[in-house]
């Protein structure tokens, strides 16, 4: 092999080389938005001479977030995300009644595939994830007297749909997402957001507790 043929041939390895480590790129972005959620239902606590209660929900609430994701080549990627919801955690039935502040945090590993080309200023994307999603509760007086309300935590799944908006040539742009994550619950004599003073919240048979986030933010890509 002649030099006139090995230095165009070694020229065309480097380029390719170089394209895909372009393609290989890391965004990393925060989130803000609006959390729906719904807790789960049982058999009914009554509460003192506050009546009985038949549900435990963590309010609707504002939610932040954060992620960093790794853009495979293609339109493949892999990250991190994590997020939280801080809300009241009230108890319901005849009435509402508020027994703790509640922080829900979900910590997901996942994958995404997003459509259209790294150049495209618009580019939607699908995502799946899996993880975990706690819920760390801390009791408020009620009627004079605060008590523990037990943490919680389950494996969650979670799903998303969004649009990455990034202005050309620029390493910054937008993400809009609608993202939905249940959470499979099951009480037990020890234990979901319960002590001695409400009594054990039981829910007789595993069930989900949904949350429903619609979120914007900034992304930084490199």
């Amino acid at each position: 092999m002649t030099r006139k043929t090995v230095f165009p041939a070694l020229a065309a390895v480097l380029v390719a080389i170089t394209a895909q480590a372009q393609d290989k790129r890391v965004e990393i972005s925060g989130s803000a938005g609006w959390t729906f959620s719904d807790g789960v239902s049982g058999p009914g606590v009554k509460v003192g001479s506050f009546g009985t209660y038949t549900r435990i929900d963590p309010l609707n609430a504002f939610s932040w977030g954060a992620r960093v994701g790794f853009l495979l080549g293609g339109n493949s990627e892999v990250g991190l995300l994590f997020n939280q919801e801080s809300s009241d955690l009230d108890i319901t039935g005849v009435s509402s009644l508020k027994i703790a502040d509640v922080s829900v945090r979900n910590y997901h590993a996942y994958v995404a595939y997003n459509f259209l080309g790294t150049d495209t200023f618009a580019r939607p994307y699908v995502l799946l994830g899996f993880g975990t999603t706690r819920y760390s509760p801390s009791a408020v007086p009620v009627a004079g007297v605060t008590r523990d309300v037990g943490e919680n935590s389950g494996l969650s799944g979670t799903g998303a749909i969004g649009l990455k908006l990034f202005p050309e040539g620029r390493p910054f742009g937008l993400r809009l997402e609608g993202r939905w994550t249940p959470t499979r619950i099951k009480s037990d004599a020890t234990g979901f957001w319960c002590d001695s003073y409400w009594g054990c919240y039981v829910a007789s048979k595993a069930q989900y507790s949904n949350q429903f986030e619609w979120s914007g933010g900034i992304m930084l890509r490199f």
